[in-house]
């Protein structure tokens, strides 16, 4: 793989402090909301994840938004969930995927899709995140389906996935982030960090491991637009906001302001953390505010390799 990495890849292993961030299709084929999304933050990040059906909600494809992503000069991070697909088609969409240039998957079981707009539907689960992550793994180094079969061109990414610092039990946590890294995760997204004391202590224990010698972790920094949105973003499961920091939000005139602050500050002292190699922003609605944030946060220009 070493003459095809993706830029995400060169920059975390050349030891400079990744930036990612994401693009959500739309409810629609609409080509240009992707574009725009693009657009927007081309030469900002060092990629960017387009979400898979995020939510359970039916949206355009995230390999076709990856194309149009990558169309607009923006290295995507394919995100590919195991809900609806079983071995055969993810398979089958993951070497379309290579063959159109697509060099990041980052691998996710999927929102159940009760929480979605079709409950209805059914859920297939054929092979859960770890689980895929070793059969590309395995794809990747020796060519072979996971049916045994050989495939003459196989598809190769620089594989990601994800873990949550807050979720209980802690411990199946750690269990699970360190099982995702022996099945093949070179790099992981965390959930959004609001309580960096509680972090710090998670990330104590995965030091303990040596877990941070093994991958590199991209923290989550979610940028609040709205006293809704951060109250929105605190009903999510698994996620652990301070009242001081909900306080701020709802006594403060300009919440716009105060959303980005608290961001900035989070993003301070998640640098000072042993161990964490970049961030992953979500801006939730508020895609504008990135260019503003990276600006602040001192992460522009960034390398180009």
């Amino acid at each position: 793989m070493s003459d095809n990495k993706s830029n995400l890849q060169k920059i975390l292993e050349a030891g400079h402090f990744s930036v990612t961030s994401e693009i959500g299709p739309p409810m629609s084929a609409n080509a240009d909301f992707v574009r725009e999304q693009a657009h927007d933050i081309t030469g900002l990040v060092d990629a960017a994840n387009v979400t898979d059906c995020q939510a359970a909600v039916v949206r355009m494809s995230s390999v076709a938004a990856s194309v149009l992503a990558l169309q607009e000069g923006v290295e995507p991070i394919l995100q590919m969930t195991c809900r609806d697909r079983n071995r055969i088609a993810i398979q089958s969409d993951l070497l379309g995927a290579s063959a159109l240039g697509i060099k990041n998957l980052l691998i996710l079981s999927g929102d159940h899709q009760s929480v979605g707009n079709h409950p209805q539907s059914k859920n297939v689960f054929d092979v859960d995140s770890i689980q895929l992550l070793k059969a590309m793994n395995d794809h990747m180094e020796n060519g072979v389906f996971i049916g045994g079969s050989v495939s003459k061109v196989p598809a190769q990414f620089f594989l990601g996935s994800t873990t949550n610092p807050f979720a209980d039990p802690e411990e199946m946590q750690l269990i699970r982030l360190e099982k995702k890294i022996n099945a093949g995760a070179k790099f992981i997204q965390t959930q959004a960090i609001y309580n960096i004391e509680r972090f710090n202590t998670w990330m104590e224990k995965v030091r303990e491991r040596g877990l941070h010698e093994r991958t590199y972790i991209l923290a989550g920094i979610v940028v609040n637009k709205s006293q809704k949105s951060i109250e929105i973003t605190a009903t999510v499961p698994g996620m652990d906001i301070p009242e001081v920091l909900l306080e701020r939000m709802r006594n403060t005139e300009n919440k716009q302001a105060e959303g980005l602050a608290i961001a900035l500050e989070l993003i301070k002292d998640i640098r000072k953390i042993e161990g964490i190699k970049g961030l992953h922003i979500m801006a939730i609605g508020w895609d504008e505010i990135v260019p503003v944030l990276l600006e602040k946060a001192g992460f522009l220009p960034r390398p180009v390799l």
